[in-house]
């Protein structure tokens, strides 16, 4: 005669396959909460279009914000950012944390909607250049002149102002006398890998240093690179704000 054994759930069992549940159910749930989550990037951009909708009169949908460079991390801001045009164009925007301090420079662009668009054949004014200019030319304002032209459609991305493109470099090669447009510039290489720059620390209004360093990488208007003091040797960082020059964070 045998003896089957039978297993039986116990109160004990019960109460452990509850918590089993439970623990996983709550461990999906953070992954799902965590997956929605907007990273700082995310965060920055949505302050920045928001920004730029109040500042400037357009919609959320229709600005554009160019990529970020992928060296560059955004940190986590404790309060809320600050943002503005620091150039004369409007196409680029600073946006500053005070707590941890950091600051990036952001391209943007707008596309007028439909109800805004210019009609054909209206003349506008256009910034082109006086003579061929080869694609990684940083361009200067004596090589430039601005020209009433027909605009055909509705191209917003045409620039008006020779202002427009300080700082800036061509990305493909352009005849005299045609139009520039915002795409076909990128920000030029103002600080190079190797060379020496002036470092300035601190505001004019208050207290301003002003110092030497070697520039660890290429950098464009606007980016963030990593510098040498060439004094203590200590590795720094800064912002590019023109020809060899950068400001200190």
């Amino acid at each position: 005669m045998s003896n089957n054994s039978v297993k039986t759930s116990t109160p004990m069992h019960r109460f452990l396959q509850i918590l089993c549940l439970t623990f996983f159910c709550l461990f999906f749930n953070s992954l799902a909460i965590s997956a929605q989550a907007n990273t700082p990037a995310q965060d920055m951009a949505a302050q920045v279009r928001q920004w730029l909708t109040k500042t400037h009169g357009v919609e959320g949908s229709a600005v554009e914000i160019a990529p970020l460079d992928t060296r560059l991390q955004v940190q986590s801001c404790g309060q809320s950012l600050t943002v503005d045009h620091p150039f004369a164009s409007r196409d680029t925007v600073r946006v500053r944390c005070a707590q941890p301090v950091w600051q990036l420079y952001l391209q943007v662009s707008f596309n007028a909607p439909a109800a805004a668009q210019a009609k054909a054949g209206t003349p506008k004014t256009m910034v082109v250049p006086k003579r061929l200019l080869a694609r990684g030319t940083v361009l200067e304002p004596e090589m430039l002149e601005e020209v009433a032209m027909t605009a055909q459609g509705n191209d917003t991305s045409l620039l008006s102002s020779i202002k427009d493109v300080e700082f800036a470099e061509l990305v493909r090669d352009m005849t005299a006398g045609s139009p520039i447009r915002s795409s076909d510039l990128r920000r030029a290489t103002m600080v190079k890998q190797g060379q020496l720059v002036m470092m300035v620390i601190g505001e004019k209004s208050a207290f301003q240093v002003v110092i030497r360093a070697e520039a660890m990488q290429d950098g464009r208007m606007g980016e963030q690179v990593k510098l040498k003091n060439t004094e203590s040797g200590r590795q720094i960082s800064g912002v590019v704000i023109g020809p060899n020059q950068v400001r200190g964070l």
